[in-house]
């Protein structure tokens, strides 16, 4: 009999480490997406910049910019992440001063300049997020954020958040989920 209840002790003990293990791996940090971006903008017939595809990237944030030359003909070209910071900075030092378009309640008029729309769509990226967390607190950038990117990258990182907010979050950091499940391994 003594020999069965230190099997019986072992095997308990021996759950409960692999309990504890499975829980313990289940507490790593997320992994932290890249925040540097791929952008495609393109200019609307009313002047007007879009981003119409977006998608995280390893290297340096870089983008494409859609525009029409003086015969109306499309042109595309390439703008690396330094020529991207710097129109960030001049736009963010406008928002500074009040003067910037990604600050204004215009009624949801789609696009801005390209400085307004690589602001919106890059300041954690560009210029660090503390200042991308600050610009995204004011009502008004963040709603002129989210008319002036249309990607599908866009919408479903939105869609993301939005479902990740709701529901109770366990204290692992999971989302909990209640049972019915009576009984179970330690007999509860």
């Amino acid at each position: 009999m003594k020999h069965i209840s230190s099997i019986a002790g072992g095997v308990a003990l021996g759950s409960a480490g692999i309990i504890m293990m499975s829980v313990l791996s289940g507490c790593e940090a997320p992994k932290e997406e890249p925040k540097n971006r791929y952008l495609v903008i393109e200019q609307q017939a009313n002047g007007k910049y879009i981003v119409v595809e977006e998608m995280p990237t390893e290297g340096p944030s870089r983008a494409i910019i859609r525009e029409k030359d003086e015969n109306g003909n499309p042109i595309e070209r390439f703008m690396n992440e330094a020529e991207m910071k710097a129109l960030a900075e001049q736009e963010y030092q406008k928002v500074q001063s009040g003067n910037s378009e990604t600050l204004k309640d215009d009624g949801g008029s789609a696009g801005m300049g390209l400085a307004g729309t690589i602001l919106a769509v890059a300041a954690g990226s560009l210029l660090g997020n503390m200042i991308g967390n600050a610009l995204m607190n004011n009502k008004n950038f963040a709603k002129n954020s989210a008319t002036s990117n249309k990607s599908a990258y866009s919408r479903s990182a939105a869609s993301s958040a939005a479902k990740s907010g709701s529901g109770k979050k366990s204290f692992f950091g999971g989302k909990s989920t209640s049972s019915s499940r009576s009984g179970g391994f330690f007999g509860g």
